[in-house]
């Protein structure tokens, strides 16, 4: 069963229909409680009258023919057969041998019955029989294989005593349980039909949350789903939507602008490469060595540009964490194997590049990933500085952060427009056809992802300093603590 409105209707119709059932044998239990005391009273009430009223016995046992009940009987014992003191015969026999049967019109009827101080039946309203005469007070009397109810009065010289069955006063009450009973199944109709429609009013809003997803079925805009008439419990499911359709809309804006400025930077160096190889293959034998190395550099530029952008493709969040593998990575040394992998380069422009400071310190990064970020830092200030400049590496240990910092004396980047030079496809300076503006953006995507901060500043006497600010990685040691690895 995975519909919830199922489950909340069988959880909650089956909490009614068991609470229906103990509440309807409660009240039948206290029901039956209030109807036999209502009737028992009404038994005691019959006995009073009788006794109150002064009612004489008008039926009975010849005086001569009493049976005397002996003072020792205990009362309810049924009276034993007699026999004349002074004849020796039996006597008729008593009340409570007499194999009576309560007539067919007497069923449903109280008995009523007179005896007299000597234990001598006097009346029944039973043609001289009934249940045994019991002491004052209600009793339960089992005669002739049925259950009795008895209240028994003394007054003066008689005794007083009315009873009904148990089966006579059970047939009464099963009369009453029609009005008892079928209140109870309308209400639990009514409740049926109540809780049916409250479930369906309450399971709206997901019906509603669900038409306004299916509703964003184009990609090209993902508006933010309206939660000001969701309800509290599906607030935080509508949030966590937006946020998703946030992130979800932002990713695809990225993948859209980087389609379009990529076939938009691909196009320039591909065009001239088409014309490189014309011009060589109209150039003269002296030229087309010029023309040749010319065609040489456009392809390494292009070449360049899609490395630049597999990498771009490859800091995607989605492709990202399928692909990395974090691990500590020795930025120091990692450091001084990118300055000596430069060294030939800046050599070939007479540029100097060293590692000046080099603390121990280890990130917890993918290493391909901080070897592009080195790479990327490094051949962007080579590229952008000028013959004859100085390119410096800092790795120094500050607390629990590490800084890294690439320093160059070129031209360096003006305040307003360093914000701008770490988007993609930015170029400050396009006349130069140096570079394609994404080194500074991989380098900003890649520390973004390690939590870490990029800041472009000013070198003191002129140029740029790109300086980053990356967690330390720390080591357990044997005692569980955390420690810092430095030197």
């Amino acid at each position: 069963m995975n519909s919830i409105r199922q489950r909340l209707l069988l959880w909650q119709i089956t909490a009614l229909v068991v609470t229906s059932v103990l509440c309807s044998a409660l009240t039948y239990r206290l029901a039956w409680d209030a109807f036999n005391r209502i009737r028992d009273y009404g038994l005691e009430q019959i006995a009073w009258s009788v006794v109150r009223h002064g009612v004489q016995p008008t039926q009975g046992v010849d005086a001569s023919r009493r049976v005397p009940v002996s003072p020792d009987r205990p009362a309810g014992a049924p009276m034993d057969a007699a026999v004349d003191p002074a004849t020796g015969e039996p006597l008729e026999p008593t009340p409570s041998t007499l194999p009576a049967e309560v007539p067919v019109e007497d069923l449903g009827q109280f008995v009523s019955q007179i005896w007299l101080e000597d234990g001598e039946l006097m009346y029944s309203s039973l043609d001289n029989i009934g249940p045994p005469l019991q002491q004052p007070g209600f009793h339960l009397v089992q005669w002739q294989d049925e259950p009795w109810r008895v209240y028994t009065v003394v007054d003066r010289h008689q005794r007083v005593q009315v009873a009904v069955t148990s089966a006579d006063r059970a047939s009464d009450f099963t009369e009453l349980l029609p009005s008892l009973v079928v209140p109870l199944c309308l209400l639990v109709l009514v409740l049926t039909l109540l809780i049916h429609t409250a479930v369906s009013r309450a399971l709206a809003p997901l019906h509603a949350l669900g038409r306004q997803i299916r509703q964003h079925d184009n990609l090209q805009e993902l508006p933010a789903i309206d939660n000001s008439r969701l309800p509290e419990e599906l607030l935080p499911l509508g949030q966590a939507l937006n946020q998703l359709l946030a992130r979800v809309d932002a990713l695809l804006s990225g993948q859209r602008a980087l389609l379009a400025d990529a076939a938009h930077e691909l196009n320039t160096p591909l065009a001239a490469i088409k014309l490189q190889a014309q011009l060589a293959r109209r150039a003269s034998d002296a030229q087309r060595g010029l023309a040749l190395d010319e065609l040489d550099r456009g392809i390494a530029r292009a070449t360049r540009l899609v490395a630049q952008l597999l990498q771009m493709a490859r800091l995607e969040p989605d492709v990202r964490e399928q692909e990395r593998t974090p691990q500590p990575v020795a930025l120091d040394a990692l450091a001084a194997r990118v300055v000596a992998a430069f060294s030939a380069q800046a050599d070939a422009r007479g540029m100097d590049l060293g590692l000046v400071r080099r603390d121990r310190a280890d990130v917890w990064a993918d290493p391909a990933e901080m070897r592009v970020l080195l790479d990327n830092l490094v051949d962007n200030a080579l590229r952008h500085a000028d013959p004859g400049c100085r390119v410096d590496l800092n790795v120094v240990l500050d607390g629990d952060r590490v800084v890294l910092e690439v320093r160059d004396n070129g031209p360096g980047i003006a305040p307003a427009q360093r914000e701008r030079a770490l988007q993609r496809f930015v170029r400050l300076n396009p006349q130069s056809g140096n570079g394609s503006g994404l080194g500074l953006a991989i380098a900003a995507s890649i520390v973004g992802q390690l939590d870490g901060d990029l800041e472009l500043l000013e070198t003191p006497g002129g140029g740029l300093t790109v300086r980053i600010r990356l967690p330390v990685h720390h080591e357990k040691t044997a005692t569980g603590e955390p420690v810092a690895v430095s030197g």
